[in-house]
Protein backbone atom coordinates (compact mmCIF):
# COMPACT_ATOMS: atom_id res chain seq x y z
CA UNK A 1 0.00 0.00 0.00
CA UNK A 2 1.46 3.45 -0.95
CA UNK A 3 1.36 6.08 1.66
CA UNK A 4 1.80 9.61 1.44
CA UNK A 5 2.94 12.04 3.66
CA UNK A 6 3.03 15.86 3.70
CA UNK A 7 5.17 17.57 6.32
CA UNK A 8 8.79 16.63 7.33
CA UNK A 9 9.50 19.04 9.88
CA UNK A 10 10.30 18.38 13.77
CA UNK A 11 7.17 15.31 14.46
CA UNK A 12 6.39 14.13 10.60
CA UNK A 13 9.95 13.80 10.43
CA UNK A 14 10.41 10.72 12.94
CA UNK A 15 6.88 9.83 12.09
CA UNK A 16 7.14 9.19 8.32
CA UNK A 17 10.69 7.55 8.99
CA UNK A 18 9.38 4.89 11.11
CA UNK A 19 6.59 4.59 8.39
CA UNK A 20 9.14 3.80 5.94
CA UNK A 21 11.05 1.31 8.60
CA UNK A 22 7.46 -0.23 9.19
CA UNK A 23 7.11 -1.53 5.64
CA UNK A 24 5.25 0.86 4.06
CA UNK A 25 5.80 2.53 0.56
CA UNK A 26 6.45 6.71 1.03
CA UNK A 27 5.82 9.30 -1.43
CA UNK A 28 6.44 12.59 0.07
CA UNK A 29 6.56 16.35 0.27
CA UNK A 30 7.93 19.24 2.24
CA UNK A 31 7.89 23.03 1.60
CA UNK A 32 11.68 22.48 1.72
CA UNK A 33 12.66 19.01 -0.34
CA UNK A 34 15.89 18.73 1.89
CA UNK A 35 13.77 18.14 4.46
CA UNK A 36 13.10 14.26 2.64
CA UNK A 37 16.63 13.68 2.31
CA UNK A 38 16.61 11.15 4.90
CA UNK A 39 13.58 9.63 3.29
CA UNK A 40 14.47 9.44 0.04
CA UNK A 41 17.39 7.61 1.11
CA UNK A 42 15.03 5.06 2.47
CA UNK A 43 13.53 4.59 -0.67
CA UNK A 44 10.85 7.10 -0.40
CA UNK A 45 9.41 9.01 -3.58
CA UNK A 46 9.20 12.66 -4.11
CA UNK A 47 6.26 14.32 -5.41
CA UNK A 48 5.81 18.23 -5.77
CA UNK A 49 2.91 18.94 -4.99
CA UNK A 50 0.30 17.51 -2.44
CA UNK A 51 -1.74 16.94 -5.45
CA UNK A 52 0.98 14.61 -6.60
CA UNK A 53 0.85 13.10 -3.50
CA UNK A 54 -3.00 12.19 -3.33
CA UNK A 55 -2.63 10.86 -6.86
CA UNK A 56 -0.30 7.92 -6.02
CA UNK A 57 -1.28 7.25 -2.53
CA UNK A 58 -4.10 5.44 -0.89
CA UNK A 59 -3.77 6.60 2.11
CA UNK A 60 -2.20 10.41 2.93
CA UNK A 61 -1.11 11.58 6.15
CA UNK A 62 -0.71 15.83 7.10
CA UNK A 63 1.76 16.74 9.68
CA UNK A 64 1.70 20.50 9.95
CA UNK A 65 2.11 23.66 12.20
CA UNK A 66 -2.13 24.30 12.40
CA UNK A 67 -5.30 25.20 10.97
CA UNK A 68 -4.04 27.78 8.55
CA UNK A 69 -1.76 25.16 7.09
CA UNK A 70 -3.88 21.82 6.83
CA UNK A 71 -6.78 24.20 5.02
CA UNK A 72 -4.14 25.23 2.32
CA UNK A 73 -2.00 21.83 1.55
CA UNK A 74 -5.86 20.40 1.88
CA UNK A 75 -7.73 22.47 -0.02
CA UNK A 76 -6.31 25.24 -1.63
CA UNK A 77 -4.51 25.14 -5.51
CA UNK A 78 -2.55 22.05 -6.43
CA UNK A 79 -4.31 20.37 -3.10
CA UNK A 80 -5.09 17.02 -1.94
CA UNK A 81 -8.39 17.64 -3.23
CA UNK A 82 -7.39 17.93 -6.48
CA UNK A 83 -5.89 14.15 -6.26
CA UNK A 84 -7.58 12.26 -3.95
CA UNK A 85 -10.32 9.94 -5.40
CA UNK A 86 -13.53 7.42 -4.32
CA UNK A 87 -11.91 5.58 -1.66
CA UNK A 88 -8.90 6.70 -0.58
CA UNK A 89 -8.27 8.10 3.04
CA UNK A 90 -6.77 11.52 4.51
CA UNK A 91 -5.61 11.35 7.78
CA UNK A 92 -4.06 15.09 9.38
CA UNK A 93 -1.98 13.95 12.41
CA UNK A 94 -1.57 18.08 13.49
CA UNK A 95 -2.67 19.43 16.36
CA UNK A 96 -5.38 21.67 14.51
CA UNK A 97 -8.87 22.99 14.86
CA UNK A 98 -11.63 20.39 14.78
CA UNK A 99 -14.29 23.13 12.63
CA UNK A 100 -11.11 22.92 10.01
CA UNK A 101 -11.34 19.34 9.80
CA UNK A 102 -15.02 18.76 9.79
CA UNK A 103 -14.98 21.22 6.80
CA UNK A 104 -12.62 19.45 5.06
CA UNK A 105 -14.43 16.00 5.84
CA UNK A 106 -17.86 17.99 4.44
CA UNK A 107 -15.90 18.95 1.38
CA UNK A 108 -14.67 15.81 0.58
CA UNK A 109 -17.18 13.41 2.27
CA UNK A 110 -19.62 13.56 -0.69
CA UNK A 111 -16.95 12.53 -3.69
CA UNK A 112 -16.26 9.08 -1.45
CA UNK A 113 -13.10 10.40 0.42
CA UNK A 114 -12.64 9.39 3.98
CA UNK A 115 -10.95 11.78 5.96
CA UNK A 116 -9.70 11.38 9.83
CA UNK A 117 -7.94 13.43 12.55
CA UNK A 118 -4.98 12.10 14.34
CA UNK A 119 -3.53 14.18 16.24
CA UNK A 120 -0.60 12.76 18.09
CA UNK A 121 0.86 13.29 21.58
CA UNK A 122 4.55 12.08 22.86
CA UNK A 123 6.45 15.24 21.78
CA UNK A 124 9.66 14.75 18.80
CA UNK A 125 11.57 11.70 21.24
CA UNK A 126 8.20 9.54 21.29
CA UNK A 127 7.85 10.56 17.18
CA UNK A 128 11.19 9.22 17.35
CA UNK A 129 10.89 6.06 19.64
CA UNK A 130 7.49 5.61 18.16
CA UNK A 131 5.94 5.56 21.99
CA UNK A 132 3.51 8.20 20.13
CA UNK A 133 -0.74 8.21 20.98
CA UNK A 134 -2.88 8.67 17.95
CA UNK A 135 -6.14 10.14 18.74
CA UNK A 136 -8.46 9.24 16.09
CA UNK A 137 -11.74 11.00 15.34
CA UNK A 138 -13.98 9.46 12.02
CA UNK A 139 -15.64 6.77 10.73
CA UNK A 140 -14.69 3.73 13.11
CA UNK A 141 -14.04 1.14 10.07
CA UNK A 142 -11.94 3.73 7.87
CA UNK A 143 -9.79 3.72 11.63
CA UNK A 144 -9.84 -0.20 11.43
CA UNK A 145 -8.34 -0.31 8.10
CA UNK A 146 -5.43 2.00 8.13
CA UNK A 147 -4.74 0.85 11.95
CA UNK A 148 -2.06 -1.30 10.48
CA UNK A 149 -0.40 2.00 9.30
CA UNK A 150 -0.92 3.78 12.41
CA UNK A 151 0.96 1.02 14.40
CA UNK A 152 4.01 1.47 12.24
CA UNK A 153 3.73 5.44 13.50
CA UNK A 154 2.62 4.80 17.11
CA UNK A 155 2.45 2.51 19.63
CA UNK A 156 -1.13 3.67 21.29
CA UNK A 157 -3.55 4.54 17.86
CA UNK A 158 -7.04 5.46 19.83
CA UNK A 159 -10.22 5.18 18.45
CA UNK A 160 -12.28 8.52 20.03
CA UNK A 161 -15.03 9.10 18.03
CA UNK A 162 -17.09 10.98 15.17
CA UNK A 163 -14.71 13.40 13.00
CA UNK A 164 -13.07 16.09 14.81
CA UNK A 165 -13.18 13.96 18.34
CA UNK A 166 -9.45 13.23 17.95
CA UNK A 167 -8.50 17.25 17.29
CA UNK A 168 -10.82 17.49 20.60
CA UNK A 169 -9.22 15.40 22.90
CA UNK A 170 -5.92 16.78 22.25
CA UNK A 171 -6.61 20.21 22.60
CA UNK A 172 -8.25 19.02 25.86
CA UNK A 173 -4.64 16.95 26.89
CA UNK A 174 -2.91 20.22 25.59
CA UNK A 175 -4.94 22.87 27.37
CA UNK A 176 -4.57 20.46 30.54
CA UNK A 177 -0.78 20.77 30.48
CA UNK A 178 -0.40 24.28 29.99
CA UNK A 179 -2.86 25.51 32.61
CA UNK A 180 -0.43 23.03 35.01
CA UNK A 181 2.81 24.61 33.68
CA UNK A 182 1.68 27.79 35.03
CA UNK A 183 0.39 26.85 38.22
CA UNK A 184 3.69 25.01 38.91
CA UNK A 185 5.57 27.86 38.04
CA UNK A 186 3.61 29.33 40.79
CA UNK A 187 4.20 27.18 43.53
CA UNK A 188 7.79 27.07 42.61
CA UNK A 189 8.38 30.18 43.32
CA UNK A 190 6.42 30.36 46.42
CA UNK A 191 8.11 27.63 47.95
CA UNK A 192 11.23 28.93 46.87
CA UNK A 193 11.22 33.10 47.74
CA UNK A 194 9.90 31.03 51.38
CA UNK A 195 13.34 29.91 51.67
CA UNK A 196 13.82 26.23 50.37
CA UNK A 197 16.86 25.25 47.97
CA UNK A 198 14.93 24.84 44.44
CA UNK A 199 16.39 20.87 44.14
CA UNK A 200 15.85 20.35 47.84
CA UNK A 201 11.65 21.09 47.28
CA UNK A 202 11.32 19.70 43.48
CA UNK A 203 12.88 16.19 45.36
CA UNK A 204 10.28 16.25 47.79
CA UNK A 205 7.51 17.14 45.83
CA UNK A 206 8.37 14.44 43.50
CA UNK A 207 7.50 11.97 46.71
CA UNK A 208 4.17 13.18 47.07
CA UNK A 209 0.89 12.09 45.61
CA UNK A 210 1.28 14.67 42.97
CA UNK A 211 4.80 14.08 42.34
CA UNK A 212 4.04 9.79 42.27
CA UNK A 213 1.71 10.42 38.94
CA UNK A 214 4.84 12.51 36.83
CA UNK A 215 3.57 15.59 37.37
CA UNK A 216 7.02 17.17 38.67
CA UNK A 217 8.90 14.78 36.75
CA UNK A 218 9.76 17.36 33.50
CA UNK A 219 10.44 20.25 35.65
CA UNK A 220 14.09 19.48 35.25
CA UNK A 221 14.05 19.37 31.59
CA UNK A 222 14.05 23.45 31.45
CA UNK A 223 12.65 24.93 34.00
CA UNK A 224 14.93 24.06 37.17
CA UNK A 225 17.97 24.25 34.92
CA UNK A 226 16.88 27.06 33.69
CA UNK A 227 17.67 26.70 29.69
CA UNK A 228 15.00 26.79 27.22
CA UNK A 229 16.79 26.58 23.81
CA UNK A 230 16.77 24.55 21.79
CA UNK A 231 13.15 23.74 22.41
CA UNK A 232 11.25 20.25 23.15
CA UNK A 233 8.22 22.23 21.80
CA UNK A 234 8.63 25.80 20.48
CA UNK A 235 6.19 28.25 22.43
CA UNK A 236 4.73 29.39 19.20
CA UNK A 237 3.56 26.12 18.50
CA UNK A 238 2.05 25.92 22.00
CA UNK A 239 0.22 29.15 22.28
CA UNK A 240 -1.48 28.18 18.83
CA UNK A 241 -3.04 24.90 20.33
CA UNK A 242 -3.78 27.10 24.01
CA UNK A 243 -5.92 29.44 21.36
CA UNK A 244 -7.41 26.52 19.62
CA UNK A 245 -8.36 24.97 22.74
CA UNK A 246 -10.02 28.29 24.16
CA UNK A 247 -11.74 29.04 20.72
CA UNK A 248 -13.33 25.64 21.26
CA UNK A 249 -14.50 27.04 24.74
CA UNK A 250 -15.77 30.43 22.99
CA UNK A 251 -17.64 28.08 20.26
CA UNK A 252 -19.80 26.12 23.03
CA UNK A 253 -19.91 28.43 25.43
CA UNK A 254 -17.95 27.01 28.32
CA UNK A 255 -16.09 29.56 30.98
CA UNK A 256 -12.10 28.73 30.30
CA UNK A 257 -10.79 30.95 33.25
CA UNK A 258 -7.54 29.15 34.08
CA UNK A 259 -7.04 28.30 30.09
CA UNK A 260 -7.22 31.90 29.62
CA UNK A 261 -5.05 33.20 31.82
CA UNK A 262 -2.54 30.50 30.83
CA UNK A 263 -3.05 32.03 27.36
CA UNK A 264 -1.99 35.24 28.54
CA UNK A 265 0.99 34.03 29.88
CA UNK A 266 2.45 32.24 26.62
CA UNK A 267 1.15 35.45 24.36
CA UNK A 268 3.12 37.56 26.60
CA UNK A 269 6.24 35.40 26.54
CA UNK A 270 5.62 34.94 22.25
CA UNK A 271 5.98 38.73 23.05
CA UNK A 272 9.27 38.86 24.94
CA UNK A 273 10.32 37.30 21.47
CA UNK A 274 10.27 33.79 22.60
CA UNK A 275 8.76 31.86 20.04
CA UNK A 276 11.23 29.73 19.15
CA UNK A 277 11.94 28.60 22.54
CA UNK A 278 11.14 25.49 24.64
CA UNK A 279 7.43 26.35 25.61
CA UNK A 280 8.11 26.43 29.42
CA UNK A 281 10.46 29.92 28.88
CA UNK A 282 6.70 31.26 30.07
CA UNK A 283 7.31 29.99 33.20
CA UNK A 284 10.04 32.95 33.73
CA UNK A 285 7.68 35.47 33.55
CA UNK A 286 6.35 34.37 36.88
CA UNK A 287 10.05 34.37 37.93
CA UNK A 288 9.94 37.62 37.31
CA UNK A 289 7.18 38.73 39.37
CA UNK A 290 7.87 37.09 42.13
CA UNK A 291 11.53 38.53 42.51
CA UNK A 292 13.24 35.16 42.47
CA UNK A 293 14.89 32.62 40.46
CA UNK A 294 13.82 29.04 40.67
CA UNK A 295 16.98 27.62 40.03
CA UNK A 296 19.50 24.61 40.05
CA UNK A 297 22.38 22.54 37.89
CA UNK A 298 21.69 19.49 35.45
CA UNK A 299 24.55 17.85 37.16
CA UNK A 300 22.84 18.37 40.62
CA UNK A 301 20.04 16.90 39.58
CA UNK A 302 21.62 13.90 37.97
CA UNK A 303 23.77 13.51 41.40
CA UNK A 304 20.38 13.70 43.26
CA UNK A 305 18.62 11.12 41.50
CA UNK A 306 21.60 8.58 41.40
CA UNK A 307 21.34 8.70 45.31
CA UNK A 308 18.06 8.61 45.14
Amino acid sequence: MKVGFIGLGTMGDPIALNAIRGGNELVVHDIRRESATPHLELGAEWADTPREVAQQSEIVFTSLPGPVEVEAVALGEDGLHEGLTEGKVYLDLSTSSPEMIRQIHERLAPRGIHVLDAPVSGGPEGARTGKLAIWVGGDREVFDRVKPTLDSMGDQPYYVGPIGAGAVAKLVHNCAGYIIQAGLAEVFTMGVKAGVDPLGLWLAVKQGAQGRRGAFDRLADHFLIDSYDPPDFALRLARKDMDLACQVGRQYDVPMKLANLALAEMTEALNRGWGDRDSRVAMILQEERAGVQVNTTAEAIQQALDEA
